[in-house]
């Protein structure tokens, strides 16, 4: 029986609490190793004094005991002593975005391969960075846009190919969210936050995938608030080699929507969660001709279980491992082109 991979977790954040460990227990070729919390040096809280930096790590050392008591594992006293522990093969990397880079890199100069949430770095130069170290040590990393592997995902693009809507003219998707809580790191800008890097990738790859190789972006703008130091929210285009087009929309402190539209010659496909189904949530889709309006049920899933998998294929097959290194430079190339285009 093949080794199973041991997978660590940088930082006891609450998604991996409450959402890669449940999830990581349904995945056979996987088990979890244990939880890191910081140690003092390596705290990224930004003009924190020594006293703040020292109750933030107490208090991220509470939430690995419930680890502990949740899953069992190790609690590891820094970052670095669990990426150079030789019991543990990958990494989960939950952290701010900012902070992405650095750990992906020690991780993989220490031959882990690494798990990391989205976005994989806030700049093309840091994941063309990545993904050549990977590539030099053969090591699987993975970027966990899961929305992806959801079966909902595969159901809408047979829907679309089977011609339930005619010949496609045009993509909408649209992502968006209510306020979140003071000192959420996605209002600030040292930690990697704003619209863009967080809910607005989320519709650049979802428009990726739906216009196939060649897709790249017309047009794109970010909206900036009074007070606000990142952007708030944005829209761009992107079209691909035979000119069909995407519309996306984000933004943080909206309404909540979470939208597909496909607009074909003959009816129109629309969706809500496209973007955010939990496990065991039922999706639906509506298809509208004319004054015809059908509802379909799309399956219900588990996609961070599926998404933990993919990344155990890629540390396994160079095919698969290479494939992806190919879709997390693509998505890094399209986020660095908006922001160079709305910045014009």
């Amino acid at each position: 029986m093949p080794k199973k991979l041991r997978i660590g977790i940088i930082c006891p954040s609450e998604i991996a609490f409450r959402r890669f460990l449940p999830s990581l227990r349904q995945v056979e070729e996987a088990e979890y190793a244990g939880v890191a919390v910081a140690a003092p040096e390596e705290w990224g809280g930004e003009g924190m004094g020594e006293a703040q930096i020292h109750a933030a790590i107490a208090r991220d050392r509470e939430k690995a005991e419930a680890f502990r008591r949740e899953a069992g594992g190790r609690i590891f006293d820094s970052y670095s002593a669990l990426i150079h522990d030789g019991e543990v093969d990958a990494v989960y990397l939950p952290l701010p975005p900012a902070l992405h880079f650095k750990w992906a890199q020690a991780a993989l100069e220490a031959g882990k391969h690494a798990l990391v949430e989205k976005p994989f770095t806030t700049s093309l130069p840091d994941t063309e960075k990545l993904l050549a170290l990977a590539g030099r040590k053969g090591l699987g990393v993975h970027e966990n846009y899961m929305f992806l592997f959801h079966g909902q995902i595969a159901t809408i693009d047979r829907l679309i190919e089977a011609g339930e809507i005619g010949k496609v003219r045009l993509y909408r998707i649209s992502f968006g969210f209510p306020k979140r809580a003071a000192g959420d790191f996605r209002y600030n800008k040292a930690l990697g936050g704003g619209a863009l890097l967080d809910c607005g990738g989320y519709t650049i790859r979802y428009a990726a995938h739906l216009l196939g190789k060649g897709a790249r972006l017309l047009a794109a703008s970010s909206l900036y608030e009074e007070g606000q130091e990142v952007d708030m929210s944005g829209s761009a285009t992107l079209v691909n080699d035979a000119g069909l087009a995407a519309q996306v929309a984000f933004g943080m402190d909206n309404a909540y929507k979470c939208e597909l539209e496909a607009w074909g010659s003959t009816g129109c496909l629309r969706t809500s969660r496209v973007l955010t189904a939990p496990d065991g949530f039922v999706p639906q889709a509506v298809i509208c001709r004319g004054a015809e309006e059908k509802t379909l049920q799309l399956p219900a899933d588990a996609a961070f279980v599926k998404s933990i998998r993919h990344f155990c294929a890629c540390v396994r097959d160079d095919a698969t491992r290479r494939m992806r290194y190919d879709e997390i430079l693509a998505q890094g190339r399209l986020i660095d082109a908006f922001q160079k285009i709305a910045a014009a």
